[in-house]
């Protein structure tokens, strides 16, 4: 029995390592890492009208550091878990290799575990992007008590992990069987998500306990009416229209009510157990066609591919101006692939909006944060700084030219929408900005010999920016 469990254990771990390493390669992570932050910019009550309204017997409740935390579940249940389901099933992990393991002696059960692990640290990882930036924005907006961090992450992680498990978890039961692999299984979860939100509601009056709760998969209904006045315990999040002031909630007392707390320890496990489930259930797959919309993404992804070698070609010559060649090659290479040519349009197009603080400007800088993070990563390995050395101009220059480049970049998504609103104020503000994210990734990449503490930094740093 203790080799069945070694084995057991081994295939669950390498499963869990290969996911993890796949996961790291994949550029989507990043784009939702954002999507919890920058929903919460829009999830957390303002009484500007600002925010997609959260409310209790028709007021906003009072923003203390509970009630953030809360909020923050809020944006995991209604927000980032049909993003993150559809990241999960189109993410570089779907194509795995099948044929040789269905063909293996492994158990089925371990390899499901393996990457149910890996599916629930990735989006662990996305509640602790989520947890950072709540703890940001509860420093700029809670001014009636002094901001208690350890509130925040308690209540996010009470509420938000053990639906982010039961994601993880739903999404290898879907991949477990040929039927709801595809859009069926789509389609699917798109009602499991809508009975997730509707059905916590019906039972928003029953009495406190572990029963009741259990209803709740989302785990946002209990904090939120259980601390509520007396006759002001509905609640109703989106389309409502509040009254003015705000009600006062006991949200750790909703927190720490009876039988929450062994609710969302129980969804956990149930969580586990659907994923060894779906082991149990595993269902061999059959060839099929390639779909031509994934034959569209591979071409959107793809570098151009370079001119063939001549053989016979003369040697090159010399640039006339060493330094303008350098800096064209570095505004080309940091655009380079249709993909973030398409993005880079985007951001331009959405400078055209009048508020180009909070549209273009964003737009344009979460652009700049991927290209220059990445250009600066593959330029500043340590392996290639012995080689950059020996060019005609010196890495000092090169870096410089790289933030030369990154600063036209954002002047060139600017240009429209100064031109469109005639706003010349625009273009100073669009060069400072740019040439702030390209030091940054610059540097912190020579230091590190890789674009990643750049790009978190940045992303940050960039959410600030927004929120504010």
């Amino acid at each position: 029995m203790s080799g069945v469990g070694s084995a057991f254990g081994a295939v669950a771990q390498s499963s869990l390592v290969t996911a993890l390493k796949r996961y790291s390669r994949s550029w989507g992570l990043w784009l939702l890492l954002l999507v919890g932050p920058i929903g919460a910019r829009f999830f957390v009550g303002r009484d500007d009208g600002s925010s997609v309204t959260i409310a209790v017997g028709n007021h906003l409740p009072v923003l203390t550091s509970a009630m953030l935390g809360v909020s923050l579940g809020i944006v995991v249940s209604t927000l980032l878990l049909p993003v993150a389901f559809l990241y999960l099933r189109a993410n570089t992990t779907r194509c795995q290799p099948w044929q040789i393991e269905e063909v293996s002696p492994a158990s089925r059960v371990a390899i499901t575990l393996g990457r149910f692990g890996a599916d629930m640290l990735v989006l662990f990882g996305v509640l602790a992007a989520l947890n950072l930036g709540g703890w940001l924005l509860g420093w700029l907006v809670i001014t009636v008590e002094p901001v208690n961090f350890a509130q925040i992450s308690f209540a996010l992680w009470l509420v938000a992990a053990p639906a982010v498990m039961g994601l993880a978890a739903i999404r290898q039961l879907f991949d477990a069987l040929p039927w709801t692999r595809r859009a069926l299984g789509d389609f699917l979860y798109l009602w499991v998500w809508l009975a997730s939100i509707a059905v916590p509601a019906a039972a928003q009056h029953m009495p406190a306990g572990f029963a009741s709760n259990m209803y709740d998969f989302a785990g946002f209904v209990r904090p939120l009416v259980y601390g509520a006045p007396a006759g002001s315990d509905d609640f109703a999040i989106g389309g409502v229209d509040a009254l003015p002031g705000r009600v006062s909630l006991d949200v750790m007392a909703g927190l720490l009510s009876p039988g929450y707390i062994p609710s969302r320890l129980a969804w956990a496990a149930i969580a586990v157990a659907l994923a060894a489930f779906a082991g149990l259930l595993y269902r061999p797959h059959r060839s099929a066609k390639r779909r031509w919309y994934a034959t569209l993404a591979d071409r959107l992804t793809a570098q151009p591919v370079p001119p063939r070698a001549n053989p016979n070609a003369p040697p090159a010559s010399a640039a006339r101006v060493p330094l303008l060649e350098l800096l064209r090659a570095e505004f080309t290479l940091i655009g380079g692939g249709r993909l973030l040519l398409l993005l880079g349009l985007g951001a331009a197009i959405a400078g055209l909006a009048a508020d180009y603080r909070h549209v273009g400007s964003a737009a344009a800088n979460l652009w700049l944060i991927f290209a220059l993070t990445a250009h600066a990563g593959r330029t500043e390995p340590k392996g290639l700084r012995a080689l950059t050395m020996t060019t005609a101009l010196s890495p000092t220059l090169r870096r410089a030219a790289f933030v030369a480049a990154g600063m036209v970049w954002a002047l060139a998504m600017a240009l429209p929408g100064a031109l469109w609103n005639a706003d010349a104020a625009r273009l100073p503000l669009a060069l400072a900005t740019g040439g702030v994210v390209a030091l940054v990734s610059m540097a912190l990449s020579a230091v590190s010999g890789s674009g990643f503490a750049a790009r978190m930094l940045l992303l940050v740093v960039w959410y600030g920016y927004l929120s504010t």
